[in-house]
């Protein structure tokens, strides 16, 4: 069987990156499409098993190195224009347009959503809000291409003949947008991340993200500005970085290390006594990669969290949550947090269920049964 694996954008490696990946292992001839391909050529050797996407036409529009974002009401239409027809099996892996592209009815499409377009459905208030774009021109022009984007995402739906979720929480907004069923396979975590630690944990606590608004950094910050007798650390850059750093600025107890690679990581998040995570997450894969290092959690009690956490009340708690966005919130967890004592074991399991080599067992079997639907299980064999 002929495939191709269609991604949104290849810009940064981040958690639909992963998926990707992984994507590729299982099907290592496949052709890889993407809107926009940006990857080095040590990244593409390092991820991609070396492959370069077959992109779209704002590959080479101005500054779409940088800019790709702002050719958003474009994609659609270049998504579009990807000549799948020659593929019997294509799989798309996406967030925003990739599950867009145009297939037969002699084709199979399978495609992984880390989720609806959050900006066009649900969290579009929010997105015009933290853009600075909820009155005006601007807002007005902004609100009128999401509406499109939402007819859009909507129509495209009918041409994907069998969905996966990356967790429950994913699972039922696509039911909410499109009222389709998907399956749920949990995104792999790096098998690195699931190697038990010897290093003693020491009296620090960790948070690492991207640091953009709705992962809510400078909540955690603002926390322990009021708890001096707390040690963060803060792994991480980004737009608001700024105003983190001048919220930690009087504050000797906070240390902002900006951005660090995965070893780095790795190393303080197995010696952290706790991981903090304030965001809403579709998953959280930091959250899993904190317990693969023995590491609890301290999370926001809504999202994909609560499917990788194990909370206090069960027989193998791997962490804690709290369940509103709010600086006395997150102080009672951490109060309450000193008082807990948690098992390492207890995170290391809970971890390695969310391995690779679980993914990519679930993720054949899935597709394998799929193919077997769509063709017969003749083809099903033949594709292993």
């Amino acid at each position: 069987m002929k495939v191709a694996v269609v991604h949104d954008w290849l810009v940064t490696y981040a958690g639909a990156e992963r998926v990707l990946e992984q994507i590729l292992t299982c099907y290592p001839e496949a052709d890889l499409f993407a809107v926009v391909d940006f990857f080095n050529d040590e990244q593409r050797s390092k991820y991609l098993m070396g492959k370069k996407a077959n992109t779209t036409f704002i590959q080479k529009l101005p500054f779409a190195k940088t800019k790709y974002r702002a050719y958003l009401s474009l994609m659609p239409l270049a998504i579009e224009q990807l000549d799948l027809s020659k593929y019997d099996l294509v799989i798309s892996s996406s967030h925003a347009v990739a599950k867009g592209v145009i297939t037969g009815p002699d084709q199979l499409h399978i495609s992984y959503v880390h989720s609806p377009m959050r900006y066009a459905w649900d969290l579009q208030h929010q997105y015009l809000k933290e853009s600075g774009l909820e009155k005006g021109v601007r807002s007005f022009f902004a609100r009128r291409i999401l509406h499109k984007m939402r007819i859009w995402d909507l129509r495209t739906a009918n041409g994907v003949d069998f969905f996966i979720a990356n967790s429950n929480y994913i699972a039922k907004r696509i039911w909410k947008v499109y009222r389709r069923e998907a399956k749920v396979i949990y995104p792999p975590v790096l098998s690195s991340a699931c190697v038990k630690s010897t290093k003693p944990k020491e009296d620090f606590y960790l948070t690492a993200s991207r640091l953009v608004p709705y992962k809510k950094i400078d909540l955690i910050v603002k926390v322990f500005a009021k708890m001096p007798d707390k040690k963060l650390i803060v792994i991480g850059d980004g737009p608001q970085m700024k105003i983190i750093k001048k919220i930690a600025s009087r504050n000797q107890n906070i240390t902002l290390m900006g951005y660090q690679d995965s070893a780095v990581v790795l190393d303080f998040m197995q010696r952290a006594k706790a991981f903090i995570f304030a965001g809403e997450e579709d998953f959280g894969i930091v959250n899993v990669e904190a317990q693969g290092c023995g590491t609890p959690v301290i999370a926001y009690g809504k999202g994909g969290g609560l499917e990788t956490i194990n909370s206090i009340n069960s027989a193998s708690p791997t962490g804690l949550f709290f369940y509103e966005q709010t600086e006395e919130a997150l102080i009672v967890a951490i109060n309450k947090f000193a008082h807990i004592k948690f098992n390492p074991d207890f995170c290391y399991a809970n971890a390695e269920k969310f391995s690779q080599e679980v993914f990519i067992k679930e993720f054949r079997a899935f597709v394998d049964m799929a193919v077997a639907k769509k063709f017969g299980a003749e083809a099903a064999k033949s594709d292993k």
